[in-house]
């Protein structure tokens, strides 16, 4: 099997003999285009042995680029295309990993190409993709056609993605992959677009990061709060994040962005969960949090630093982190070696943070650097520095003595004189402004040299200041000097031992994220969930972790999806009976599960998911062109193309933007695919008002379907909702009382009832605005005089005008 197909559960090669096995892989070759840009990667790579091309969504990878680097150690690309306009962090990563001539003779490394940056354009990407002609588009589709076709497989609004996608075509028609030998008008074939994970990686669009209301960005109250404006509302996220530290914000925010099918990591993260959960390391985690308080963004001082750009804030950053730092290591190694994250803090942060801390605090003075706005050195750590300082100290008196001398040579007509000292500039005569002294003529006085005049005073060089510039210098300038260059060598110092401050933003920010997951988890009574490698999701009293924090009370419902019984879930029931809430429900506590994260419900078993897919809300947009109908069509179309046994699937009312037949055609349709699948069927929970799906039995009977609703109760004329999932099948939606509940007018719905009624009976509708009786007779009686009238013998009389416009307007208003 190739390296590819490790990637993707989307593609499974067919079973050949082990020598015509061995001949494929050595001919296989992978040719990726990557771009890195605001942490975002997107990637496309072309793969000689299916002549596929596979692309990964924008995905979220920080400035270390280890997204970027599992994804080369899986796919063994032999030559990686960029853009020669890029980020230092993608440009070192390039290098580091490029091949020299050597390596590529021997196939270690891969080959490096940078292309023009204007060839990676969006726009000249997406011409480029759409104009292309590929063998699996039928031929007879128009160029409308041809883009909603390419929109329902390569996701666009993943712009990094598309302009990767638009690079790695122009790469692979210049370089003529595997077509060397060919005519020039035969192009690199191109079979299929698919698109591919990482191994353990689940699958989660944008769509359903939307619905189930992970990440939820709001207009801040004040712009000014934040730089873009903007702040996390009511969010998985946004609930979630308790964090201490700006690191572990990020690493929240990055584990939501992806999530893990991989069991051992899961297990570890709900290890250090629990341990933070007993109630006896409740003084454990107080210290911690109060430690991480004071861990700051290392990353940017140190890259200040390697710029000479720190600052004094800097400084006091990093020392506060440093000592933070030894003591989340010295509780760690009181804490048990059997959770793997205090091991590895006990370990990882070696006594180089002592040395960090200890080289600090030797050097660098933090009350003058404060009140002098600069990095200024402790006595006793440089003698040139000390001496320098002491004659600054002393010079207040000196230059008093000095001025009392430069008097005594001055004309009597000055009554006084200082001698001053400016940095950059020196020692100069100070002297009042005379009222004779009135032009610049005037501000001559001989034996001086006059240098400017400010705030009435007059400023001079005498031979005696002069004296003083070559015999002390610029004292200030020579301190500053000297502090920067000591400044310099303590960065050097640091920046040797940067190591184990990497090792401290990463593992704190572990420790940050984890603490945070367990703080809710104690406040909301969230438990540990089991993992299973069977295609099962059962979750016992689940709850919405969102929904509970803004209802006053929450009826939790349960899950039981096994690989044999109820994996597809018909759910039927009233408007507002909670069907939408449930299926979020199950998506959120999956999803927190693949996080690590304790969950909502009382008990909770989770087979390996591999993606999540969702067809609830229509993200509608101007820019994408397409209509609400199209956007959902393309949001299943995803489903049924990519969803696995190991997937999860939540449908809801889905086919209700077209024609009723049509899109209850089209639910049924899609269902009896995913039945005729068998036990290879995804986890589907659909929700839906068409209650002819049950009624006209459009779907087998199969253990593999279960049919649910919500519990109701008529009382009266009002409907009482339990929100509790039962088994059975609803067949009415009760529209009328939830019209009533949203305020419609009664009126209103009273004709909305009757109107019901008279179609559910097959009896005709009369209109509610005719006319009386009375004069609907005389409109009548009008008419037959009007026809009597007629001569029908005359061939000037149209029979056909007088139907149109006198028979017909009087039938409408009778009917």
């Amino acid at each position: 099997m190739s390296a590819a197909a490790t990637l993707s559960h989307h593609y499974q090669p067919s079973p050949m003999p082990v020598s015509e096995q061995e001949d494929e892989e050595g001919q296989s070759q992978i040719y990726m285009c990557v771009l890195w840009y605001g942490g975002a990667l997107g990637i496309a790579y072309y793969d000689t042995e299916d002549c596929s091309i596979y692309f990964m969504s924008d995905t979220p990878d920080n400035e270390d680029l280890k997204l970027l680097q599992k994804v080369i150690d899986e796919v063994l690309p032999k030559c990686i295309l960029s853009s020669a306009k890029q980020d230092y962090s993608i440009a070192k990563f390039l290098a580091s990993i490029g091949a020299t001539t050597g390596d590529m003779q021997e196939g270690r490394k891969p080959e490096v190409v940078l292309y023009p940056n204007m060839d990676f354009g969006l726009e000249v990407s997406k011409q480029r993709i759409l104009s292309r002609q590929f063998s699996f588009v039928p031929s007879h589709m128009t160029a409308t056609e041809k883009i909603l076709y390419l929109s329902s497989i390569i996701p666009f609004e993943s712009s990094l993605m598309v302009r990767a996608l638009g690079g790695l075509l122009k790469f692979l028609d210049r370089r003529r992959v595997g077509i060397e030998l060919e005519d020039n008008q035969v192009g690199v074939p191109i079979l299929a677009f698919k698109k591919f994970v990482l191994t353990d990686t689940v699958h989660v669009d944008q769509d359903t990061y939307c619905v189930l209301q992970v990440f939820k960005s709001e207009v801040h109250p004040s712009v000014y709060k934040q730089a873009n404006g903007k702040k996390e509302g009511l969010s998985l996220y946004g609930i979630l994040n308790h964090c201490r530290c700006k690191w572990g914000e990020k690493l929240m925010r990055l584990w939501l962005m992806r999530p893990t099918r991989n069991l051992t990591e899961l297990n570890k993260r709900l290890d250090v969960i629990q341990f933070f959960l007993l109630a006896r390391n409740h003084e454990t985690v107080l210290t911690l949090q109060e430690c991480l308080k004071n861990i700051k963004n290392v990353p940017l001082i140190l890259r200040r630093m390697a710029l000479s750009n720190t600052k004094v804030s800097d400084w006091q950053a990093l020392y506060k982190t440093v000592y933070s730092a030894v003591c989340l290591r010295d509780t760690c190694r009181s804490l048990p070696t059997t959770i793997e994250l205090f091991q590895t803090i006990s370990q990882a942060f070696t006594d180089d943070l002592h040395y960090i801390a200890g080289l600090i605090s030797k050097v660098v003075d933090f009350e003058g650097s404060i009140s002098e706005n600069h990095f200024t050195v402790r006595p006793n750590v440089d003698p040139i520095i000390d001496e320098k300082k002491r004659k600054l100290m002393g010079l207040s008196d000196f230059l008093t003595e000095v001025a009392r001398k430069e008097l005594e040579d001055l004309d009597n007509r000055i009554p006084s004189c200082s001698v001053i000292y400016i940095p950059l500039i020196g020692f100069l005569l100070s002297i009042p402004r005379l009222p004779s002294m009135v032009d610049k003529n005037d501000f001559e006085i001989e034996g001086l040299d006059f240098m400017f005049l400010s705030e009435e005073k007059l400023h001079y060089r005498s031979t005696r200041t002069k004296e003083l510039d070559s015999l002390l210098g610029d004292l200030h300038c020579e301190i500053r000097d000297q502090e920067t260059l000591i400044m310099s060598q303590l960065q050097t110092k640091i920046l040797e031992k940067s190591a184990v401050l990497s090792d401290v933003t990463e593992y704190t920010a572990h420790m940050d994220v984890l603490l945070s997951l367990a703080m809710m988890a104690r406040e909301n009574g969230y438990t540990r969930p089991r993992f299973s490698h069977s295609h099962i999701i059962r979750i016992k009293d689940g709850r919405h972790p969102l929904m509970e924090l803004c209802a006053k009370t929450f009826v939790p419902n349960s899950v039981d999806s096994s690989e044999m019984y109820g994996r597809i879930k018909i759910l039927t029931g009233p408007n507002s009976s909670g069907k939408s809430v449930y299926l979020k429900q199950v998506g959120l506590i999956t999803f927190m599960a693949l996080i690590g994260s304790y969950v909502p419900a009382a008990e909770a078993e989770i087979g390996a998911v591999d993606g999540i897919y969702t067809r609830i809300h229509s993200r509608e947009s101007v820019s994408l062109g397409l209509s609400t109908f199209m956007i959902d069509l393309n949001q299943v179309a995803k489903a049924v193309n990519n969803a696995t046994e190991r997937s999860l699937v939540l449908i809801d009312e889905f086919g209700k933007g077209t024609n009723t037949v049509d899109g209850l055609s089209l639910l049924a349709a899609v269902l009896r695919h995913w039945i005729g699948q068998a036990t290879h069927c995804p986890h589907i929970f659909v929700a839906t008002n068409f209650h002819s799906l049950v009624q006209l039995k459009l779907l087998p009977d199969t253990p593999l379907v279960q049919y649910l609703t919500m519990d109701t109760q008529q009382d009266g004329d009002e409907l009482v909702f339990f929100y509790q999932i039962k088994e059975g099948v609803s067949t009415v939606s009760h529209a009328a009382n939830i019209a009533a509940l949203a305020g419609m007018p009664p009126k209103v719905i009273a004709r909305g009832v009757q109107v019901s009624e008279l179609l559910r009976n097959g009896k005709p509708i009369r209109r509610t605005d005719h006319s009386s009786k009375e004069k609907q007779l005389e409109s009548c009686k009008s008419l037959v005089d009007k026809f009597l009238s007629l001569d029908l013998n005359n061939p000037q009389v149209d029979l056909m005008e007088f139907m149109s416009q006198e028979v017909l307007p009087y039938s409408a208003s009778i009917l």
